[in-house]
């Protein structure tokens, strides 16, 4: 699977989660530029990310900063090192 992502670093929101078939890879990337161009007219800095992964779950876990946040991610660290 590929994901594309848009990520609101200040925030640390994501705001943009879109997914496609493996096969549809141009379409993932020439979507990623178009939001890429629109962000930049308008000003906007946000980090927009194409991903692959065999699952969501699997982009969950090595992705967790675009899903969680800072403060979910240490709670998990901390429960792990018990």
């Amino acid at each position: 699977m590929i994901f594309l992502l848009e990520y609101q670093r200040s925030k640390g929101k994501l705001l943009t989660f879109k997914t496609f078939l493996d096969s549809e890879l141009a379409l993932a990337q020439q979507a990623r530029l178009d939001l890429e161009l629109e962000l930049n007219k308008k000003g906007v800095d946000h980090e927009v990310v194409i991903l692959e992964a065999a699952s969501l779950t699997a982009l969950r876990q090595t992705h967790r900063r675009y899903f969680e946040t800072l403060d979910e991610i240490a709670r998990a660290s901390r429960r792990g090192a018990n």
